[in-house]
C-alpha cells in the first residue's frame, strides 16, 4: 500500500504494549457507551462549565450549575473520568485537553452528531449489510433503495445534520478547489451530483461568465432550485435530470469542466468505472475531469484517516451497501479502466480532501 509517511508510522506496526492494547479492546466492547454519554456531557453543558471554571467544580457545584440530578451528574462525571474527558484532584472535576477537542473542535461535533442523528440506530443492521450488500440500517427511516431516494423525507433532525455534514467537509475546501479550477478559462461546467447547489453557487460568484449544469436527481434538483432561489447567479444555474445508476444515461456534451465533488464515493466500484466511461466519453481533448475526494491513504494526519475509514461504514449501513471512502490506488486503477488518466493531483485541501486532474486518454 502507498500511505503518508504518519500514516504508515501508525498502520505498519504496532503501537501498543499488551497493558494498552487490552484497555483499547475495552473501550472498543463500550464505545457506544462512551458515545452516548460523552454526547450528552456536551448536551449538558458539562463540559462548557468545566471549561468555564479553569480552577475546577464538585460535583454538587456541577449538580447546581447543570439543574441536573445528582445521579445524573455522578454517573455521567465517573465514567467520563475513565474515558479521559475529565481529571478530579482534591473532589474537583476539571477539563482536559480531549473534553476540550469535544467541546470545541467543530469537525468533532458535526462528526458526532451526523452519527445521533443519521447512523447511530441503523448501525445495529452492519452484519446483515455487510451479509447482503444493501443498506439494511436505513430501515429505520424508510423502504428506500438508497438514502438518497428518501434524503428530503427524513427527519427533519436527521436530514439537518446530514447535510450539515456534507457541507462542514466540502465547504472547507472551495476556496482552494476554485482557485485551481477557475486559473483557465471556463466557460460551461458540469456538476456531477450537485446535490443543493452550493459548489454550483461558489462557481457562479467566483466567476460571473460561466454557466453551470448540475447533473442529479430530480429530487436532489428540487432541493437544489429551493436551497438557490433569488440568490445572485441562481439563473445562470440549469438542470440536467438524471438517474447514473442507468448506464443508459449518457452524459451532455461541450463542457470545458466535469465536476465530481464527495459524489464517486456514493458508488460500487462497478457503478464509478460506467460513471467515469460515460463522463470519458463526452469529453474532448481539451476537456478536463476534476474529482475531490478524501483518500483514506493520503491523509496528512492518521487521525484524519481514522475518520475516513469510520465514514466508509455509513456508505455500507445508511446510504447504498455497496460503497465507501476510497483508497487512491483504487481510484487511480477505475479512472484508467475507464479510458481516462490523472494529469496532476492536489493534496491536502480543506479537511483533507485530494483533487485528482483528469483528462480523456489518448487511443
Amino acid at each position: 500500500m502507498n500511505l503518508s509517511p504518519d500514516i504508515e508510522k501508525r498502520y505498519t506496526q504496532e503501537q501498543l504494549s499488551a497493558k494498552e492494547a487490552q484497555r483499547l479492546a475495552q473501550e472498543i466492547a463500550f464505545a457506544p457507551v462512551a458515545f452516548q454519554l460523552s454526547r450528552l456531557m456536551l448536551k449538558f453543558g458539562i463540559l462548557q462549565l468545566l471549561n468555564e471554571h479553569p480552577q475546577g467544580l464538585t460535583q454538587p457545584e456541577i449538580v447546581s450549575l447543570s439543574n441536573r440530578s445528582p445521579y445524573a451528574i455522578q454517573v455521567l462525571l465517573e465514567a467520563s473520568l475513565s474515558i479521559g474527558t475529565v481529571l478530579v484532584q482534591e473532589d474537583k472535576f476539571f477539563l482536559t485537553k480531549a473534553g476540550w477537542f469535544l467541546l470545541k473542535d467543530e469537525s468533532v461535533r458535526v462528526n458526532m452528531d451526523f452519527i445521533h442523528e443519521v447512523c447511530y440506530q441503523g448501525l445495529f443492521y452492519m452484519e446483515e449489510t455487510l451479509e447482503k450488500g444493501t443498506p439494511e440500517g436505513l430501515k429505520v427511516f424508510g423502504n428506500w433503495p438508497t438514502i438518497y431516494e428518501g434524503l428530503s423525507q427524513l427527519p427533519k433532525k436527521a436530514q439537518e445534520k446530514w447535510f450539515a455534514f456534507d457541507h462542514f467537509y466540502s465547504d472547507h475546501s472551495f476556496k482552494e478547489a476554485l482557485a485551481i479550477i477557475f486559473s483557465e478559462p471556463i466557460k460551461k461546467l458540469l456538476d456531477v451530483g450537485g446535490n443543493t447547489g452550493r459548489w454550483a453557487m461558489e462557481c457562479v460568484s467566483y466567476q460571473p461568465e460561466v454557466e453551470v449544469t448540475i447533473m442529479d436527481l430530480p429530487q436532489q434538483l428540487a432541493l437544489m432550485r429551493k436551497a438557490t432561489d433569488g440568490k445572485v447567479g441562481a439563473e445562470r444555474i440549469k438542470e440536467f435530470p438524471a438517474n447514473l445508476l442507468d448506464e443508459n444515461t449518457a452524459f451532455p456534451s461541450g463542457f470545458d469542466v466535469i465536476w465530481m465533488s464527495q459524489f464517486l464515493d456514493c458508488f460500487s466500484p462497478e457503478q464509478v468505472i460506467s460513471i467515469l466511461r460515460r463522463a470519458a466519453r463526452a469529453m474532448n481533448s481539451s476537456s478536463r475531469l476534476y474529482i475531490m475526494e478524501s483518500y483514506w491513504d493520503r491523509q496528512q494526519y492518521e487521525t484524519g484517516a481514522y475518520c475516513v475509514t469510520q465514514i466508509s461504514l455509513y456508505f455500507s449501513v445508511m446510504a447504498n451497501g455497496n460503497s465507501k471512502m476510497f483508497y487512491s490506488q483504487d481510484m487511480l486503477s477505475y479512472l484508467e479502466e475507464a479510458g481516462l488518466e490523472v494529469v496532476k493531483i492536489y493534496d491536502h485541501l480543506g479537511k483533507g480532501h485530494s483533487l485528482f486532474v483528469c483528462q480523456k486518454r489518448e487511443a
